[in-house]
C-alpha cells in the first residue's frame, strides 16, 4: 500500500464527522421540504423560499446591515460583561469573606431573566443600542462571575502550596499560577456566555431597537406577513450563533489551555 496516498486516521475521522454533520442538515432540509409539499401549509415557507428570501436581503443590502448590527451589540455587551464579571468572580473567590457576603446576592439576581430588565433599560438608556448592550451585559456578566468563582474554587491546593514554597507574592501568583490554572474552565464559561449574549440580543432587538436580526423578524411579520423573511432571520440567527461558537471553541486549542482538555473529545469543523 502506497503510504503517500493514504489518509491519516485523524483526518479520516475529521471528514467522517463533517459528513455526518452535513448529512443531518441535509436530512432536516429534505424532511422540511417534504412536509411543506405534503402538508400544504401556506404560512410556512419551504427551504427554497427561505433561500430566496436570504438572497433578497443580500441584494437589498439588509443582510449585512442586520447581522453587523446584532454583532456590534453583542460584542460591546459581551466585552463589558467579561471585563466586569471575570475579575469580580476571581475577587469574590479570592477574598473568602467578600465571597460569603456577596455570593447570595449574585445567586438571587442571576436567575432573573434578562428580558425582565428591558423596561428599566429603556427607561435608563432610551430606545437604541445602549439598551440592548445593557441587557446583554446583565445577561452575561453574572454567569461569568459564577463561572470564575467556580474555576478559582476548583484550583488544586498543590498549585497554592507550590506558589508559596517558591515565595511568590500575591501579585505574582495571579498571572503565573491562578490564571493558567483557571483558564480551561473559564473558557467553557466564556463559550456558554457567548450563546446567552447572542440569544438575549435577538430578544432585545424585537423590542428596543430598529435594526438587527431580531428586528428583522418582527418587521417581516408586521410587513405583510413575510414569513419567508421570518424563517430567513431565524436561519441567520442560527448560522451566526454557530460561527460564534466555533470561534470560541478555537480558544480551547490554545497551547496554554490544552492541558485542561486532555482526553476530551473535540469536534472538528
Amino acid at each position: 500500500m502506497n503510504g503517500k496516498n493514504s489518509v491519516p486516521p485523524s483526518a479520516a475521522g475529521t471528514w467522517r464527522g463533517r459528513l455526518l454533520s452535513l448529512s443531518g442538515i441535509a436530512a432536516l432540509l429534505a424532511v422540511w421540504d417534504l412536509g411543506i409539499r405534503l402538508g400544504h401549509a401556506p404560512l410556512l415557507p419551504g427551504p427554497g423560499a427561505v433561500l430566496r428570501a436570504i438572497a433578497e436581503l443580500a441584494r437589498r443590502g439588509l443582510l449585512f446591515k442586520h447581522v453587523v448590527a446584532s454583532l456590534f451589540r453583542v460584542t460591546w455587551g459581551y466585552l463589558l460583561a467579561v471585563s466586569v464579571g471575570v475579575p469580580a468572580g476571581i475577587l469574590l473567590a479570592w477574598y473568602r469573606r467578600a465571597g460569603l457576603a456577596l455570593a447570595p446576592l449574585v445567586e438571587i439576581v442571576r436567575p432573573i431573566s434578562a428580558l425582565a430588565w428591558i423596561p428599566l433599560a429603556i427607561l435608563w438608556f432610551g430606545v437604541g443600542d445602549l439598551s440592548s448592550i445593557f441587557i446583554i451585559f446583565v445577561a452575561s456578566a453574572l454567569p461569568l462571575t459564577v463561572s470564575a468563582m467556580s474555576a478559582v474554587a476548583g484550583v488544586s491546593s498543590v498549585h497554592w502550596n507550590a506558589a508559596r514554597n517558591f515565595g511568590l507574592s500575591p501579585g505574582r501568583i495571579v498571572p503565573r499560577v491562578l490564571l493558567p490554572a483557571i483558564l480551561p474552565q473559564l473558557i467553557v464559561g466564556l463559550r456558554l456566555s457567548v450563546g446567552i449574549a447572542w440569544l438575549v440580543v435577538v430578544a432585545g432587538e424585537m423590542i428596543a431597537v430598529n435594526s438587527g436580526l431580531g428586528f428583522l423578524i418582527i418587521d417581516a411579520r408586521n410587513a405583510g406577513n413575510r414569513y419567508d423573511l421570518v424563517i430567513a432571520g431565524m436561519v441567520l440567527i442560527g448560522l451566526t450563533g454557530l460561527v460564534l461558537d466555533v470561534v470560541m471553541r478555537r480558544l480551547e486549542r490554545l497551547r496554554s489551555v490544552r492541558w485542561g482538555y486532555t482526553g476530551a473529545v473535540e469536534a472538528e469543523w
